[in-house]
């Protein structure tokens, strides 16, 4: 991942109103697209121009032929804000973000994410490394779909994870339990990126607790029923895959040291 700054040259007659509106619009529909990361883009007005700071995947995530239809019509109404085009500037590598994995074609990917994470939710298969979704294709307009269902999925993850938990019990069945309405959105955003791209997409279904430490390393697949169970855990993280159901898991993290 690269830090870098948008600056948007005044060129006519604008408003604060008018300037916000329009970058913010731009800068959302890069970030439903995958070429830009994080919700945050602080913006700072410079006299004569307006920055905001972003954090990008690769130094070439912001190159217009990326775009979606929606990126490159935002991009044409900075226009009407008195805006010019924007000028990218690479300030350098993010150090508190892994990088952006280096296949130019991955043999699977893995549809995961974390509350703390600041990256692509989907992962190479082999690398385990964040997938810049921009590359991808995908039948809707653009990947918000995909980057909605990851706002979500990090909000109930991070309720869970908290010492002091409010609906813990609620978010922790959302993760967990494979019929969710949060996983069975989840497995079928990997379906559909599958189908459309043709590469394999693993589902990672979070286990945190069990109520039987004893028999979870023996555990079916919830898809199936079948024995899932790996020789050797998958990236030092999952324990079991189904390749039918297209799902990865872990013992639960409650019970690792017993198991």
């Amino acid at each position: 991942m690269y830090v870098a700054e948008l600056e948007f040259k005044i060129i006519a007659d604008t408003n604060f109103a008018q300037a916000e509106s329009a970058i913010r619009h731009y800068i959302e529909k890069l970030i439903f697209n995958g070429q830009i990361l994080g919700r945050e883009f602080p913006t700072a007005w410079q006299q004569d121009r307006f920055c905001s700071r972003i954090v990008i995947p690769d130094e070439h995530a912001l190159l217009a032929k990326y775009h979606s239809k929606l990126g490159n019509t935002a991009l044409q109404q900075l226009g009407n804000a008195g805006l010019a085009y924007p000028q990218l500037h690479v300030l350098g590598m993010d150090l508190m973000s892994p990088h952006t994995d280096p296949c130019a074609k991955a043999k699977s990917y893995i549809l995961y994410t974390r509350f703390s994470d600041t990256c692509s939710p989907l992962r190479c298969g082999e690398h385990f490394a964040p997938t810049a979704l921009y590359q991808l294709k995908t039948s809707e307009p653009d990947h918000e779909q995909l980057i909605r269902w990851q706002l979500q999925y990090q909000a109930l993850d991070e309720i869970q994870m908290q010492h002091t938990r409010v609906l813990d019990k609620t978010a922790e069945r959302s993760l967990q339990q494979l019929h969710s309405t949060l996983n069975k959105q989840g497995r079928k955003l990997a379906k559909q990126l599958e189908l459309t791209n043709g590469i394999p997409v693993f589902y990672a279904l979070y286990s945190g607790t069990s109520t039987n430490c004893s028999a979870e390393a023996d555990k079916t697949c919830p898809g199936c029923g079948k024995n899932w169970r790996l020789v050797q855990p998958m990236h030092d993280i999952f324990d079991f895959k189904c390749d039918s159901c297209r799902l990865l898991s872990n013992i639960a993290w409650d019970c690792q040291s017993s198991s």
